[in-house]
């Protein structure tokens, strides 16, 4: 048996930990407020991230990390990516220990993809990291909706044994060895998801919809390409699929946050509307900074900046777009 840590207790890391009970594996779930752990163990529900749920027996919660990881042979990491480091700096893990990355996001002041950001926080090697990512809203993941995800890694040793341990009659798990197309898919579906809701927000329709769905699949998909991802995973679960569910579903923050700043709210005032971490206002700002680096024109993601930070108005953002110079559409 697993000694599984899930260090996180928000609504991702909490459905996950589900996901690996109903999988017939105990867990225990890190977090830092103790009303939140206490009620993990005693009412098996946690309100405040995942209402409405009934978390398994097997599920248990600490506050203790160092003493939870010190013994823990799987470490399933749901931090907010620009809080992460800061968790996990001088925490010793277990020597083979295998660290699952749930985390969406690039590493503002260092550009670091997440799996990145572990192997140096923790000073371990590659090999050790695996990624989780897909169309996987939290919510519907615990009402035991199907869905699919995929679970990426160099070592298909690791890969292989965390797919194995996510296996349920409701969640289908995919292996796939290219770490930096998978991450790049998740974290930066998060921005085009913002501009996808700034859309809804102003009354924009599906057409414009399916534009900015297919139109950041394309930017991704340079920027993966240009980081060395193989340009098949744009078109699946972690590429394509996740695009989609966080871009049209309401249950994204991402798309939340968008549609409160196309309804005129400021960036605090639509984080706080919003509620939770919104992953892609965190990071638009370093995957721009990582495709100035590599020479990346993604202009989706350069607008979100400006409209969320320079207080770009949106019509003048879409304006800006639609103005940009004619080229065909493979390029």
């Amino acid at each position: 048996m697993e000694t599984i840590a899930v260090v996180g207790a928000g609504a991702w890391g909490t459905a996950f930990a589900k996901i690996l009970a109903d999988a017939g594996h105990a867990c225990t779930i890190w977090g830092r407020n103790e009303a939140v752990v206490r009620e993990i163990n005693q009412a098996h529900t946690n309100s405040a991230r995942l209402p409405g749920f009934t978390l398994p027996d097997t599920i248990t919660a600490t506050a203790d990390l160092p003493g939870l990881l010190a013994t823990a042979s799987v470490v399933v990491v749901a931090l907010p990516s620009q809080k992460a480091r800061a968790v996990l700096t001088d925490v010793q893990i277990a020597p083979d220990a295998t660290i699952v990355s749930l985390m969406k996001g690039v590493e503002l002041s260092t550009d670091l993809r997440m799996s990145e950001m572990l192997i140096d926080t923790l000073q371990i090697p590659s090999s050790q990291v695996v990624v989780v990512s897909g169309p996987n809203l939290a919510r519907e993941i615990a009402d035991g909706q199907p869905a699919a995800t995929v679970v990426a890694g160099s070592d298909s040793r690791h890969t292989k044994a965390i797919a194995r341990l996510c296996i349920t009659d409701y969640f289908r798990p995919y292996t796939n060895a290219d770490v930096i197309g998978v991450e790049l898919g998740g974290a930066v579906k998060n921005v085009i998801a913002i501009a996808a809701g700034m859309a809804a927000g102003v009354g924009y329709g599906d057409n414009t919809k399916a534009t900015i769905i297919t139109r950041g699949l394309a930017e991704i998909t340079r920027l993966a390409i240009t980081l060395g991802a193989d340009p098949q995973t744009m078109a699946g679960l972690a590429g394509m699929g996740d695009l989609v569910a966080t871009c049209a579903s309401p249950l994204s923050r991402n798309h939340t946050f968008g549609a409160h700043m196309g309804r005129g709210l400021g960036i605090d005032e639509a984080i706080a509307a919003t509620g939770g971490t919104v992953e892609g206002a965190k990071s638009c700002r370093s995957v721009l900074e990582l495709a100035h680096t590599h020479n990346v024109d993604m202009p989706l993601t350069a607008a979100v900046v400006a409209a969320v930070y320079d207080g770009l108005d949106i019509h003048q953002m879409t304006a800006n777009l639609l103005s940009r110079p004619h080229k065909d559409e493979r390029a």
